[in-house]
């Protein structure tokens, strides 16, 4: 017999037979490879964190710590140079007004986190090992080619953000290249962390996390933003007075917030905890608990978010070249020549921004936003490369040792980033980040289109696959981040004005929403318009029982127990 809990279908237990459950539920055991096999390709689970038990509570805080720390893993990438660079640009163009955007947007990233939190508790697989198990081989190898170029353009956007970081630190000493070679190798010797246990990585990344809310908190305090200008902007879905430039800075906003790779790395990072995954009240409390943690995580970020906006949202709103300049030559500090001496509007990125920080505020103000921006910017490269190295596991099947994964991982970005890093000027990085803002709100619908696809399937999800008011919400959300992108990806093209560039982009285009619109058409089977199958019976493998290809991963005890 079946209940509703919650938006939630359940099923009631059947009776127990020798011992057994025997409901639909238990028919998905944990799709693992046996324990010693896991434990020699391990990535991030060397060691699971036990859950302590709690008797007749629905509440826990020792349960609840027991599960923190996937949530603060994923919401470093709310906080990515990226992030910030989209932030400080949305306070300079827009002042507070575009602060409600920022807000929808964490909310939309929670709800599209909760599904990859719950796709990887309720089946023991990651987003890109159940694609794997799921789609053809030549679509599975197109998504995989996708993931990557998102996990690439984040990948590079976090690498230069540390590398800015250590050229302001540094006062123009480190250049932009070596910059990037010391993040790649401290990011290798920050990655083995996890040998000395898993509890003790978690706290590393929330110690970074924490020096950023420190470092911007601290911008936000000196520069004392108008609060109630704040609230405002946050609450009053309104932007009065805003034209086109305002209109794109909140489409980036939407962009940088929502990233691919990270609903991947989610779905991934859940696995660490210790669930029985044949009980549904441990998955069930597994679920509420991984919610409660990633509300608690983004909200954290939000507000950091929140810091930046408001500090260049109340120092820099409507300021000319100009009269920065005059500024930044009057204090002394270096860097005096950055601005050009006219009347445009201002414009800065994660560079720029410092720069203008230290000539209004001081030097401590620009030393202090390079720490956080330095904070920012290693740990996301770290989370981007665990991201890397799920993403490749779970669509390739590799079994390599932990070290080659590491460096094949590193390597597929250090290249591009390399040939930035030499032939591009620190000053003049702005348009690179908006191209590869624009590449991955390309990549989106490669990571939205199936979580909501295998989380509303109930042959991988039994009694916890979405209600149908989550999948009718989920598929707008989808719809309309993908809309909103696909409108900031226009315009950016159309700004490059080359009619060349037009050509390449309309075949490009032709191409990439073909994929979409097949990831879409097998969504939508998923969902239950069956009129869409045209009678083929989803040579996909759709129309077969999913749970058999579960049973390639299942262990010999769970085999038995089926």
């Amino acid at each position: 017999m079946k209940t509703e809990q919650d938006g939630e279908v359940f099923e009631e237990d059947s009776p127990e037979e020798n011992g057994v459950h025997t409901n639909q539920y238990s028919s998905i055991s944990p799709p693992a490879s046996p324990e010693a096999q896991e434990n020699a390709f391990s990535t991030y689970f060397e060691d699971k964190v036990p859950i302590p038990e709690s008797v007749n509570q629905s509440f826990s805080f020792r349960k609840l710590w027991a599960f923190t720390g996937p949530g603060f893993l994923m919401s470093i990438a709310y906080l990515d140079p990226g992030n910030i660079e989209s932030d400080l640009q949305s306070g300079a163009k827009a002042g507070f007004k575009l602060l409600w955007v920022l807000l929808v947007s964490t909310i939309i990233g929670l709800l599209l986190q909760r599904l990859a939190a719950r796709l990887g508790v309720v089946t023991g697989m990651h987003l890109a090992e159940v694609c794997n198990r799921q789609y053809p081989t030549v679509p599975r190898i197109i998504l995989w080619l996708m993931v990557e170029l998102a996990i690439i353009g984040s990948d590079m956007q976090e690498v230069i953000g540390c590398a800015i970081a250590l050229n302001l630190l540094s006062v123009g000493r480190i250049p932009l290249w070596a910059g990037v070679l010391i993040t790649i190798t401290d990011t290798f010797v920050f990655l083995f962390l996890d040998k000395y246990g898993l509890r003790k990585l978690e706290a590393f990344f929330g110690f970074l996390i924490t020096v950023m809310g420190l470092s911007f908190g601290y911008e936000y305090v000196l520069v004392k933003p108008d609060q109630g200008e704040l609230l405002k902007g946050m609450f009053l879905p309104y932007c009065a007075g805003c034209g086109p430039v305002q209109l794109e800075q909140a489409v980036g906003v939407v962009g940088a917030v929502i990233m691919p790779h990270n609903i991947y790395l989610h779905s991934a990072l859940v696995k660490s905890r210790e669930v029985d995954r044949k009980n549904k009240k441990e998955v069930k409390e597994a679920n509420k608990y991984f919610f409660i943690e990633s509300s608690i995580a983004l909200f954290v970020s939000f507000l950091i978010n929140v810091f930046v906006v408001a500090v260049f949202a109340e120092a820099f709103y409507d300021k000319t070249n100009i009269e920065v300049s005059e500024k930044c030559n009057a204090s002394g500090i270096p860097h005096t020549n950055v601005f050009p001496y006219n009347n445009d509007t201002l414009e800065v990125d994660i560079y720029k921004g410092g720069v203008v920080l230290g000539c209004v505020f001081g030097p401590a103000a620009l030393y202090i936003w390079a720490i956080g921006i330095l904070a920012a910017g290693q740990s996301s490269t770290m989370t981007g490369t665990y991201s890397g190295q799920f993403v490749m596991e779970g669509f390739l099947n590799l079994r390599w040792s932990r070290f080659a994964r590491v460096l094949l991982t590193r390597s597929i970005a250090i290249t591009p980033t390399l040939l930035v890093a030499i032939f591009q000027d620190v000053r003049h990085l702005t348009g690179m980040n908006d191209f590869l803002n624009v590449l991955q709100s390309m990549q989106l619908p490669f990571a939205l289109i199936p979580i909501l696809t295998f989380t509303s399937m109930t042959s991988i999800m039994n009694d916890f696959a979405n209600a149908l008011w989550w999948k009718i919400s989920g598929g707008v959300v989808i719809l309309v981040v993908c809309a909103i992108n696909v409108y900031f990806v226009v315009v950016y093209v159309t700004s490059l004005n080359s009619v060349l560039l037009y050509v390449f982009a309309a075949l490009l285009s032709v191409a990439y929403l073909c994929f979409v619109g097949y990831l879409a058409w097998y969504c939508l089977i998923a969902l239950g318009v069956s009129c869409l199958d045209f009678g083929s019976r989803m040579q996909t493998g759709l129309s077969r029982p999913i749970d058999i290809y579960l049973l390639n991963d299942m262990d010999t005890d769970a085999l038995v127990e089926r």
